[in-house]
């Protein structure tokens, strides 16, 4: 059942979801890969719901790995219980829910031909299978759809619960700044009361590991600018999270209303764009330029993908021929792009 309609009263959406709960003992929520402050709240506020419609166990999962300093700070501060996924616990379970993600095997380790319980997401995306899926791009966070669902179900908002969910909408619209829709003020301003204020600076003030500075430093180093638009790179690097940080941050230098970051982890090479043209879309300009070659898209301010190094052939593991071919080939293809789509 899809609920991405604007026909589909908070109600449904409660008493579809409760319908999928009901009469299950044990729910594994799959966070999407290298999991955000918004996919983390909203893996905790669907264990809340859960508990409340009396599923006996609920276990979080991801995949990948947590290394952006806010990430981090937010699991340790909130002591959120996160285990790696492996695919047995899709056997071990009896049912599982995907939060601010929504297609088996895009960013994430599901395989691709399984078909989860439970979609809660808002991340533009087409043919999102489930038994109940809440898939609405017009909302700013996956965080602000629990919300909801909590006060509809009058679940309990604890402090840990309230600062996680506020924490995961502020950091997703980066302070109301960025596809922020009146869903996360009305929500924001519902969780507000009920959230630690001080712990939700600590999370802000997270310290820069030096190596997630260094990456920064790379990004600065190795832009390209051609008018307004701006591509870099961070090499080989093992700080993924790095990559949206630097788009955000060089979307502040003069000049510049559309960044382009990518990086090479492994055998993929990660991309992370902003824009704050209003007659951009980084989504599609991201599938314009890149989409025959792996998975990207995104939203109209905010967009990522993946792509493998594979395409670019063998180099017998000269990182420098190789990050230069990268380079070209992608800051090539992206100012094309933005040629052809002025």
């Amino acid at each position: 059942m899809s609920l991405d309609t604007p026909r589909h009263r908070p109600t449904d959406r409660c008493d579809s979801l409760l319908a999928v709960l009901g009469g299950a003992d044990s729910l594994a929520v799959v966070c999407h890969d290298n999991p955000d402050p918004d996919s983390i709240s909203s893996a905790l506020a669907l264990a809340a719901i859960a508990e409340s419609a009396d599923v006996a166990e609920t276990d979080l999962y991801y995949g990948g790995e947590i290394t952006h300093q806010q990430n981090r700070a937010m699991v340790n501060l909130l002591d959120v219980e996160l285990h790696p996924f492996a695919e047995e616990c899709l056997d071990s379970t009896d049912i599982v829910g995907f939060v601010d993600h929504a297609i088996p095997g895009q960013n994430n380790r599901v395989p691709a031909e399984y078909v989860p319980d439970i979609v809660i997401d808002h991340h533009p995306n087409e043919n999102v299978e489930g038994v109940h899926v809440d898939h609405r791009e017009d909302v700013g966070a996956t965080a602000s759809m629990l919300t909801e669902y909590l006060v509809e179900l009058d679940v309990e908002l604890d402090t840990r619960l309230a600062t996680a969910l506020l924490f995961g909408i502020r950091r997703e619209t980066l302070e109301f700044t960025r596809d922020a829709t009146e869903a996360e003020y009305t929500n924001a301003r519902h969780l507000h009361p009920h959230a630690d204020v001080d712990l939700l600076r600590r999370l802000s003030d997270s310290l820069f590991t030096h190596e997630t500075l260094d990456s920064i430093a790379d990004t600065i180093q190795n832009r390209v600018v051609r008018g307004s638009h701006l591509v870099s790179h961070a090499g080989r690097t093992t700080e993924r999270d790095t990559l949206p940080q630097a788009a955000d941050y060089l979307l502040n230098l003069e000049g510049v209303s559309t960044t382009l970051v990518f990086g090479i982890i492994d055998d993929t090479v990660h991309l992370s764009a902003r824009t704050r043209n209003p007659r951009v879309h980084a989504g599609d300009l991201l599938v314009g330029a890149f989409d025959d070659m792996g998975s990207v898209g995104g939203h109209r301010a905010m967009a990522g993908g993946a792509i493998s190094l594979g395409l670019f052939g063998a180099l017998d593991d000269r990182d420098d021929a190789l990050v230069e071919l990268v380079s070209e080939v992608l800051t090539g293809r992206f100012f094309e792009q933005i040629a052809g789509n002025p």
